[in-house]
């Protein structure tokens, strides 16, 4: 039985983005791995034709004349899976050679872990994204947004999603991986490690890009029931929220007035401080 499963859906992605992502994975220094590929009812029979190129045993391909929807998608690579560990891929994305064995390593070595991301950088190599390390500071994140842990980057453990039934679930979709950690927050530590490991591409066929009405009417849905599901998570992530207000002159952003429970702050332009009060607790404990 494989380590890792390495699980990648796939959706009219253009076929040099795909044959990058696919490359990625094959030639990673971890060997360890299968890697499961769904099409997902593509429309274009060149994603195929792409997989269909590669000679690897490690590949297990499966191809759908139905469209699952990525969250169905998503649950039937995890029915597919045999591996210990969970690798997400997404199919226009590229993981750098080391991505899996310091994952496996790390979760190898953390055993309280279930889910462990890293360090990204665009496809070009530049705009490095910067995420916290510490478990207690990415669930306060969860409270908020999950773009402190870059989904596709991240490698789970399997008994932690069966021994708890927990799936990708389509009414939150595209905002499935947000709800998946928030479901996850119970029953596991998370981490990211500080190494650069994964490329993510921006562009127009980006499901962000794409759907980023459907992601943010997801997102206020997952915010909801994570903040019931945890309150004193949700209290304690609330000294970090700030509420900012811009004045503008002529259209520029003369004045901008940052307020939190704990202080209120002034700056011009955005940048130049002028003005910090502290707050008292009970007069702003409706944010």
């Amino acid at each position: 039985m494989p380590r890792v499963s390495v699980l990648m859906p796939v959706y009219n992605t253009r076929p040099e983005f795909l044959r990058e992502a696919m490359d990625s994975i094959l030639s990673q220094s971890f060997r360890d791995f299968e890697f499961l590929i769904l099409n997902d009812g593509s429309t274009d029979g060149r994603v195929e034709e792409v997989v269909g190129a590669y000679d690897d045993s490690r590949i297990r391909y499966v191809g759908s004349e139905r469209n699952f929807g990525i969250s169905g998608a998503r649950n039937r690579l995890l029915d597919m899976a045999q591996g210990e560990y969970l690798a997400v891929m997404d199919h226009d994305d590229v993981s750098l050679p080391e991505r899996l064995e310091k994952e496996v390593a790390f979760l190898e070595s953390h055993p309280d872990v279930g889910l462990v991301g890293c360090q990204t950088t665009g496809v070009n190599g530049r705009g490095v994204s910067r995420f916290p390390l510490d478990d207690l500071a990415l669930r306060k994140s969860l409270m908020f947004h999950c773009g402190d842990i870059c989904h596709p980057s991240c490698m789970m453990r399997r008994s932690v999603l069966e021994e708890h039934r927990l799936r990708y679930e389509a009414a939150f979709s595209p905002a499935e991986d947000h709800a998946l950690f928030c479901r996850m927050l119970p029953y596991t530590r998370f981490a990211n490690l500080p190494d650069v490991l994964f490329c993510y591409r921006s562009w127009e066929g980006n499901t962000s890009h794409r759907q980023a009405m459907n992601m943010e009417a997801a997102k206020y849905g997952v915010l909801e029931f994570a903040r019931q599901s945890n309150p004193e998570l949700w209290a304690m992530a609330q000294t970090h929220v700030w509420r900012i207000y811009r004045y503008r002159l002529l259209g520029l952003p003369v004045l901008s007035k940052m307020v939190s429970r704990r202080e209120t702050r002034w700056l011009l332009f955005n940048a130049i401080p002028v003005w910090r009060v502290k707050e008292s607790l009970p007069r702003l404990c409706g944010l």
